[in-house]
């Protein structure tokens, strides 16, 4: 697809709808960066016709649901290594990888159809960095340990912290997005991991709650 040129101020365009949306997440998107993300959604919608990747179909619920949501947990990603677990078709570590192009992103995940598609579309948007591996969780051991590492629709806190507990520096965090404040699951958790923040999610367009969990080893 071939975006039509456009200011961050002109918002009768795709491109220009998305840096407004950004925007009221207090996210600022470049021309390029905005391009980019609906690119990979043109990625997304193709691959689709030939494999199940995602069944959001709708182009406005995958700008919300894909992009839109993936960038609401901006604020929170912390460099200089970042792991995406069960990435998936790539949410949110694409679109991430994509509004941070000085840190370093591993998109992990253990279906290989879903991660041809992120490997192709890394490739194709440019994103040097970007490494696509194909693994458990449990099973990974990378060459060095993230800062922060995010999951999205993972399953249960506890789960989450016994499989890829792992992959967290000393110093880093698990980010959980979740719907509602799953109460139940965070006084569920192993000893050594504690609850440090709850934090709301705010994405333009998407009903339903949304909140980010962040998790740090106990010291």
């Amino acid at each position: 697809m071939t975006l039509q040129a456009t200011t961050d101020t002109d918002t009768d365009t795709e491109a220009g709808q998305l840096i407004s949306a950004a925007r009221e997440m207090s996210i600022e998107l470049s021309l390029a960066q905005a391009e980019k993300l609906l690119t990979l959604l043109d990625l997304l919608a193709d691959w689709n016709q030939r494999v199940n990747l995602t069944a959001i179909r709708d182009r406005a619920e995958m700008v919300r649901k894909h992009l839109l949501d993936s960038l609401s947990v901006q604020p929170f990603i912390q460099g200089p290594v970042v792991i995406d677990v069960g990435t998936g078709a790539g949410f949110p570590g694409l679109p991430l990888a994509v509004v941070n192009p000085e840190l370093r992103f591993v998109l992990l995940d253990s279906t290989a159809k879903k991660l041809a598609f992120v490997s192709h579309a890394a490739e194709v948007l440019g994103l040097g960095n970007v490494e696509v591996v194909h693994a458990r969780a449990e099973k990974y051991e990378p060459s060095s340990r993230a800062t922060t590492v995010i999951t999205r629709a993972f399953g249960a806190l506890r789960l989450m912290v016994e499989q890829a507990g792992g992959l967290v520096a000393r110093s880093g965090r698990l980010l959980a997005m979740k719907g509602r404040v799953p109460t139940e699951e965070m006084d569920n958790l192993p000893h050594a991991w504690r609850v440090t923040a709850v934090e709301a999610l705010r994405v333009p367009g998407l009903d339903g709650e949304r909140h980010l969990v962040v998790l740090e080893r106990r010291h």
